[in-house]
């Protein structure tokens, strides 16, 4: 999993690179499509993520930017600061869809390292939210 998150970041330093701070998230997400295409990744873009409510799925409109490789949700920011609420937001879409591994990337900074944050689902939270949808 290492290894695919150090691709995925790769990816979009790759694309900070070249675009720099403060365009519209969109923008870093088409670039970021091309980019992991380039590297071979594959991934779905602007994926629907349903709400399981006592057996019913719900769609109430989430949408997760990229899951890459089946396995990693990344979420793009393009804010003056990450903030809890964003934190919040990648932890929902982990326990909804029963990921473990998430990237919340900021790209309005000068520096992109500097605002990714790798969040990591614990087995513990991830067996709770998995009974809860069966």
């Amino acid at each position: 999993m290492k290894e695919l998150t150090g691709k995925i970041i790769g990816a979009a330093i790759e694309v900070h690179r070249g675009l720099g701070p403060g365009m519209l998230e969109s923008a870093y997400e088409a670039c970021l499509v091309h980019e992991m295409g380039l590297r071979g990744l594959t991934f779905e873009r602007q994926m629907p993520l349903p709400v399981a409510y006592k057996g019913v799925k719900l769609d109430c409109g989430y949408r997760l930017d990229f899951l890459v490789e089946k396995a990693v949700v990344l979420e793009l920011k393009s804010v003056e600061a990450l903030e809890r609420v964003h934190e919040a937001q990648i932890l929902t879409y982990l326990k909804l869809g029963g990921w473990i591994v998430g990237l919340l990337i900021n790209f309005n900074v000068p520096v992109l390292k500097h605002d990714i944050k790798r969040i990591v689902l614990n087995y513990k939270e991830l067996s709770a939210s998995s009974a809860s949808l069966r």
